[in-house]
């Protein structure tokens, strides 16, 4: 038979078959055409819950694992709470245990997407979250940094809540630490959240670490007054003031010889708490006064002396003219002669 005789009846075949299926009533497909078939669309779904029904044992040990996971989860957490609680160390209690409770659940997860489908390997998700977590970090990194920050806080714990601090120039009383920030209740009734971050890499000032702390406060006297006297005085006034330590003792130092007086600086020890210290220093202040006026010492107020020249150089030097605190006239006062000094002995036989 010749060639084109046998593609003849091949194509006739095959319309013949097309037609017989779209007897059937069902659409014929073409190359170009997309099959919408009730017939394709029900062998679909009947595949899918084939596949569901087969990995149905798998789905139901994977929801088991996680729901394990989870479970394990909380009560990690609730053991740290608990732990943290008995070392009066709840803030790390609560960050540590919501840290390790997440970190079981990803786990739980991985777990379960590998028990659903095993032909998923966890070295993959572990690869692909690694690479995640890079870009994570990138995005994030003030986020996490202040998360580590404030857990490196937590676990080494250089104040606590309660204490009072000073950082990044704000003071106040630490009210809680969370894993972004540190939150400062201020002096004046205000909530400063300052970065762990910050917090970590800066100098802190913690005013309740000790006991007790040390107060000052600098007195000035008379240049005519007698020292020894005012110096019991003042003990007298800081030790009977109330809220004042008696030890360590209270005492007072001789600072400075000052223009106008001669200062002196008590100093005294108190509860560290600010609410504390400042009565006190009140209290002490009004006694200090109190004391010194009873013992008869002056209080002596600022003294300043303004010398005036006019910068004239024709008359510089002349006493008759110049007004540079002396007395002009025609005929002004001599200084007064220094003891052993021959300059004006001549001078004064003189005259």
């Amino acid at each position: 038979m010749p060639t084109f005789l046998m593609l003849f009846a091949q194509t006739g075949g095959q319309a013949a078959e097309e037609a017989a299926l779209s007897s059937d009533g069902d659409v014929a497909t073409t190359p170009e055409q997309i099959d919408v078939s009730p017939r394709g669309l029900y062998e679909k779904l009947d595949g899918w819950l084939d596949g569901f029904v087969t990995l149905l044992p798998n789905i139901l040990v994977a929801v088991v694992v996680f729901a394990l996971f989870w479970m394990i989860g909380i009560g990690v957490k609730r053991s740290l709470l608990l732990w943290a609680g008995r070392n009066d160390r709840a803030n790390l209690g609560e960050v540590l245990g919501g840290f390790l409770k997440a970190a079981l659940i990803v786990l739980g997860a991985l777990l379960a997407m590998t028990i659903i489908l095993p032909t998923l390997k966890p070295a993959d998700l572990v690869a692909g979250l690694g690479i995640g977590s890079v870009a994570i970090g990138f995005a994030f990194k003030d986020i996490l940094q202040n998360w580590l920050a404030g857990l490196l806080i937590l676990i080494r714990q250089p104040f606590r809540p309660g204490d009072q601090i000073v950082v990044n120039g704000y003071e106040g009383t630490v009210d809680h630490i969370e894993t972004r920030a540190t939150a400062i209740r201020t002096y004046d009734g205000r909530l400063a959240l300052v970065p762990n971050a910050d917090v970590y890499t800066n100098a802190v000032v913690v005013n309740t670490a000790f006991q007790s702390r040390r107060s000052e406060y600098d007195v000035g006297i008379g240049y005519g007054d007698e020292i020894a006297k005012a110096k019991p005085a003042i003990l007298k006034a800081v030790g009977n003031a109330k809220g004042v330590l008696s030890d360590p003792a209270p005492d007072v130092l001789v600072v400075d010889l000052a223009a106008s007086w001669v200062t002196l600086r008590a100093r005294w020890w108190t509860d560290p708490r600010r609410a504390d210290v400042l009565d006190v220093k009140s209290d002490v202040i009004e006694a200090i006064k109190l004391g010194l006026d009873e013992a008869g010492i002056d209080l002596p107020y600022e003294t300043v002396v303004s010398l005036f020249h006019d910068q004239t150089e024709d008359i510089d030097g002349d006493r008759s003219s110049q007004r540079e605190g002396w007395p002009a006239g025609d005929n002004p006062p001599r200084p007064a002669r220094r003891r052993n000094d021959t300059r004006y002995q001549a001078t004064d036989e003189e005259n």
